[in-house]
């Protein structure tokens, strides 16, 4: 008997320990194909938000920027700046109104809009000259090229003066209020094209104050040696995709160094501010980096 209960003892042990080593199996399997399912909802979720959602929002941000060299004149200007719109790239006329209606919002003084309207197509730009000709500023509306403008360049700068742009190639433009002079310069693309600084400003006077416009952001390193006093730039687009405690996940050249933001430039202490623009490029995607636009209140200290 004590043989029996002892053997029926341990095949009872044994049936147990099969069981609960079968269970820790098919826990584990249930935990792994939990795992699996939430990893891939987590995607599925993440790439439409990032296709879907963050691409259609706009973020608004406002800064004011205090020059001693602004005449007073200026004082409490306001631009608009956008960028990159990107158009022909999961962009059209839509993409532009919805910005349009927001920079009416701010009643600019002044627009720029600092390179890539479309993504290399310029009768892409044709749909969207309609919102975009609805655009009013007081001191006007101003353009540069980007590096994904030139395919044909010139019929993409008569498509944006139609719109009423003013498109700047190493030139500039002064604008008056009330006796006062304000200069806007804008340089050729630098990746594409030949940007020239000296022939921007060679009938500027020293003292003018000078805005710069200028697609590639890290160009300020170059042009914090000449008299610009605030440079706008965009093709960064921020990364595109960013994200959390890493940042930018890679930028294109000519946005290495600075990618977002406001960013003091040189021993002269040029002001640079990055667009992190509208639009995307080479992939439909924007995460943790929404689309921008950007209010500059300048402010005078005489």
């Amino acid at each position: 008997m004590r043989n029996l209960s002892s053997e029926m003892s341990q095949g009872t042990a044994g049936g147990e320990a099969k069981r609960d080593l079968k269970q820790k199996r098919m826990s584990r399997r249930r935990f792994l194909k939990f795992g699996v399912s939430v990893l891939a909802g987590a995607g599925l979720a993440g790439g439409a938000y990032a296709s879907l959602w963050e691409p259609r929002q706009l973020d608004i941000t406002r800064h004011t920027l205090t020059f001693p060299a602004l005449p007073k004149a200026f004082d409490g200007m306001r631009i608009v700046q956008f960028s990159d719109l990107h158009l022909g790239f999961h962009a059209g006329a839509d993409n532009a109104a919805r910005v349009v209606q927001a920079i009416h919002h701010e009643k600019p003084d002044m627009i720029c809009f600092t390179g890539d309207m479309v993504d290399g197509n310029a009768e892409d730009m044709r749909a969207a000259i309609q919102p975009l000709a609805q655009l009013k500023a007081p001191l006007g509306l101003f353009s540069i090229l980007g590096n994904h403008d030139y395919g044909d360049v010139e019929k993409l700068i008569a498509l944006e003066e139609e719109a009423g742009f003013r498109v700047l190639r190493n030139d500039a433009v002064k604008l008056r209020r009330e006796g006062a002079v304000f200069a806007v310069a804008g340089l050729d693309d630098g990746i594409w094209g030949t940007p020239d600084p000296e022939a921007a400003i060679r009938d500027l006077p020293e003292g003018m104050f000078k805005l710069l416009l200028m697609h590639e952001p890290d160009y300020a390193d170059t042009a914090a040696a000449y008299p610009f006093h605030l440079q706008l730039s965009g093709h960064s687009h921020g990364g595109q995709i960013r994200l959390p405690w890493m940042g930018e996940v890679i930028t294109p050249p000519g946005a290495k160094r600075y990618v977002q933001g406001l960013y003091t430039v040189g021993s002269q202490g040029m002001q640079l501010y990055v667009n992190r623009g509208i639009g995307m490029t080479h992939l439909p995607f924007r995460f943790l980096c929404k689309p921008e636009l950007t209010v500059l209140t300048l402010r005078s200290m005489v």
